[in-house]
């Protein structure tokens, strides 16, 4: 009998892919007003040149285990108690800048104060953009008078926290909150799972995992004995190797997976 339900937090319940989609758009048509820019074309270069940049800093390989992508490291501070944290909080604001400034180099503009300006304007933005999938709080409302809820986010504590604040409504349906950046190892890794249930007083058998990412969230449900459901909201392929127990389009398929489990 399933006595509580995981919740991943990014692309499940809040649109981070949104926030982060509206954040470049404002942030590129701002530039294009300063400078006629394709702000298309400015948001793909930065894009890369993000990616490319985070992948060679000294921190990639702890950003990679707590989960923490390049976008967030574009706005993200990581006041974070732990080592690895204090120094992505050096590289932070050199990495912003670089990214913006290499964007924009890429259309043959070189001009260091708008990129820095940009750096910072991307990070106003994606503050100021939070989004949820519409129906989460429906199917919480639900949820949340039958089962112990859950919250298993990988990430900076800080951030995932900021993610929290300005999106309230979410926090106050979890009994337990759980953040790789504390924990100390993100999803996959089993510990998590582990930990997340211990802390509950549940049982790997008593417990269902809910999450849009076959990597992290599925695989480590499957590798710590917790039934999975995949959120499968833009039909991405299957993967062979990671099976979950359910596939899902919509939160509200949730009550019948659930049903089935009865």
């Amino acid at each position: 009998m399933i006595k509580a339900i995981l919740f991943d937090l990014d692309d499940t319940l809040l649109w981070d892919e949104k926030s982060v989609k509206v954040a470049f758009q404002n942030t590129c048509y701002y530039a294009q007003e300063k400078t006629e820019v394709d702000p298309d074309l400015l948001e793909e270069h930065v894009r890369t040149a993000a990616k490319h940049l985070y992948s060679n800093y000294e921190t990639f390989e702890f950003t990679k285990m707590i989960g923490i992508n390049p976008f967030e490291g574009l706005w993200g501070d990581f006041n974070d108690n732990h080592e690895q944290f204090q120094k992505l909080k050096e590289i932070a604001p050199t990495y912003r800048n670089h990214a913006w400034i290499t964007g924009l180099q890429r259309l043959g503009i070189d001009n260091q104060s708008l990129g820095e300006e940009l750096a910072e304007r991307f990070r106003t933005e994606r503050k100021a953009n939070p989004f949820v999938y519409e129906e989460i709080f429906a199917v919480l409302d639900q949820l949340y008078k039958s089962y112990t809820l859950i919250l298993i986010t990988n990430g900076s504590p800080e951030l995932q926290n900021n993610k929290l604040q300005i999106t309230p409504q979410i926090t106050p349906y979890f009994k337990h909150i759980v953040i790789s950046g504390a924990f100390g190892k993100g999803k996959p890794d089993p510990s998590i799972f582990s930990h997340a249930l211990s802390t509950a007083g549940i049982k790997p058998h008593e417990a269902i995992m809910v999450g849009d990412n076959l990597l992290t969230d599925i695989l480590g449900a499957n590798r710590s004995g917790i039934r999975s459901v995949w959120v499968n909201r833009h039909h991405k392929p299957r993967n062979n190797d990671i099976v979950p127990d359910v596939e899902i389009t919509h939160l509200n398929e949730l009550f019948a997976a659930l049903k089935n489990e009865e």
